[in-house]
């Protein structure tokens, strides 16, 4: 799964990366914790060309009648993506991209200790998540609503979790976004096992109120990873 991460980006420089006329409204960067109900970035495909604009990480099905009418959905599952009744539509037609400087996964010490680790690309380079998204109303009121696509782990991260998000690379943004025909559902894979890297890092990003460069540094590892 993917339950926090973290964006360093300025929204200009996501904006060229995507190609992507940024919105007036995005959230602030960097933000070293981003958690769900968050608002966050997303590039999504309209009318006009690719958009970057701020969704709330949650995505919330038409038929709820308030935001948390129900389970909070900030992944979405490739392998039954295209069966569940919340996604199936959005997994068509509503695909997008988030970005993401990387995100965080936990393991557990023999004591139950939650240990947190960050996960990132070995090049440093902005990650993109495969995601989908959904306007959400009730009455007057829009919301537009996001969640992560995830897949299997790869033999690296499963060192640490059994699920990862869905990462796409840049050759296939115009797959993933509907703007090259048929086809991404190739791409809910997961990643090369090269792709990524790890380190354990301090256990004040246990806390959804936890800011700053610090949460991602690394700390020394004490023990191997012991997955949940």
């Amino acid at each position: 799964m993917c339950g926090r991460f973290a964006v360093t980006l300025p929204p200009d420089a996501m904006a060229r990366l995507f190609s992507a006329t940024p919105a007036n409204d995005l959230p602030p960067t960097p933000n070293y914790n981003v958690c769900p109900t968050n608002r966050i970035h997303s590039v999504r495909r309209s009318d006009t060309g690719r958009r970057l604009v701020g969704m709330r990480w949650g995505f919330i099905p038409h038929w709820y009648n308030a935001p948390n009418d129900g389970p909070l959905l900030i992944n979405a599952r490739a392998e039954t993506i295209a069966e569940k009744p919340a996604f199936k539509e959005a997994s068509r037609h509503r695909r997008c991209l988030i970005p993401a400087s990387g995100f965080y996964e936990w393991t557990r010490d023999e004591a139950g200790n939650r240990l947190p680790w960050y996960i990132y690309r070995r090049d440093r380079k902005p990650i993109a998540f495969a995601g989908i998204w959904q306007d959400w109303r009730q009455g007057d009121n829009v919301m537009s609503t996001c969640a992560i696509v995830t897949t299997r782990a790869n033999p690296v991260i499963s060192a640490i979790h059994h699920r990862m998000p869905v990462i796409i690379d840049r050759s296939d943004f115009g797959l993933w976004l509907g703007e090259e025909g048929k086809g991404a559902a190739r791409l809910m894979r997961a990643p090369d096992d090269d792709l990524l890297a790890f380190h354990r890092v301090s256990t004040r990003v246990n806390s959804n109120r936890a800011q700053g460069e610090e949460l991602i540094e690394p700390i020394a590892q004490q023990t191997d990873p012991q997955t949940d």
